[in-house]
């Protein structure tokens, strides 16, 4: 598997969905009787509400993003697990983790074992119509539709960050696990600062879109913001990459709020150590106490 986000993958999850899901679950109805996967834009007819999507897309992505993903790190001996649990670091029953790269591949896992942690915020991109004859078609990008998919809502982007944090300061065995947003959109300008400001923090290492060209006519996609807090890959192999350096060499989050005289002395106690690593290990060991 080594295409990335785009129409065809679109197009297979209506098809394997439309298997156990009827149109109505999967489309909106117009007062016309089309059925569209969005309300285009200058739509004024009646309106409905379609939640039953939400489920089906959700379980979809997930499955294709840990596919990517163990395509990805497989000649690394190691495996992409969905809906991995390990309550120690706060991914219960209840809040699993979409995607974890691991050692093993149980579903039920120790913290020392998970090298990064994936949650995946995709969406249905492109407005598609199911015509008469069953065939689908493309008829825009989302910017000719209503809708806000992926990672251009701000609730998705909220409840990554939200759930982010809570890994972070659910335990010290957390602060070794770097977490990717996973997307298959740009993001708003509003945010860009914001991704920056949660990488250099260290909360998460970034987010990043698997869409190449998620706008039709080369329409404006940003590549990368400022700080790389957002970045859109065009390539498996730059993916494929970007694990590569993500996995290369062990990271430590951590966060305090000292005094600049407590700073100072644990400053200066690490510095009594001869290699940079023991400088680290000692400096990160009096923060968190």
């Amino acid at each position: 598997m080594e295409k990335l986000w785009n129409k065809e993958v679109e197009q297979r999850f209506f098809k394997e969905s439309s298997q156990f899901a009827t149109p109505e679950q999967l489309f909106y109805v117009t007062e016309s009787g089309q059925y569209l996967a969005y309300w285009p834009k200058g739509y004024v007819g009646k309106k409905s509400t379609l939640q039953s999507r939400n489920a089906l897309i959700g379980s979809f992505t997930e499955k294709w993003t840990t596919d990517l993903i163990q395509e990805i790190v497989r000649d690394k001996g190691l495996f992409a697990v969905q809906g991995a649990i390990c309550n120690e670091i706060a991914l219960s029953n209840m809040s699993p983790a979409d995607v974890v790269i691991s050692k093993n591949n149980s579903l039920n896992q120790f913290p020392d074992d998970i090298l990064a942690i994936i949650e995946v915020k995709m969406s249905v991109v492109w407005n598609w119509e199911l015509q008469k004859n069953k065939s689908l078609v493309c008829i825009g990008d989302y910017k000719t539709h209503q809708g806000n998919p992926g990672l251009l809502r701000s609730d998705s982007m909220l409840k990554a960050i939200g759930k982010s944090i809570n890994i972070r300061v659910s335990s010290s065995k957390a602060s070794k696990i770097p977490i990717i947003i996973m997307g298959n959109t740009p993001i708003t300008n509003s945010y860009y600062s914001k991704v920056d400001h949660l990488k250099s923090a260290g909360i998460i290492q970034s987010f990043w879109s698997v869409n190449p060209k998620p706008l039709d006519n080369d329409g404006e996609n940003i590549k990368k913001t400022d700080k790389q807090g957002f970045y859109r890959f065009d390539s498996f192999i730059e993916l494929k990459n970007a694990f590569a350096n993500l996995l290369s060499e062990e990271r430590n989050y951590f966060s305090s709020m000292k005094s600049k005289k407590e700073l100072g002395q644990i400053i200066e106690k690490a510095n009594e150590e001869q290699t940079y690593e023991k400088k680290a290990e000692v400096f990160l060991k009096l923060i968190n106490e």
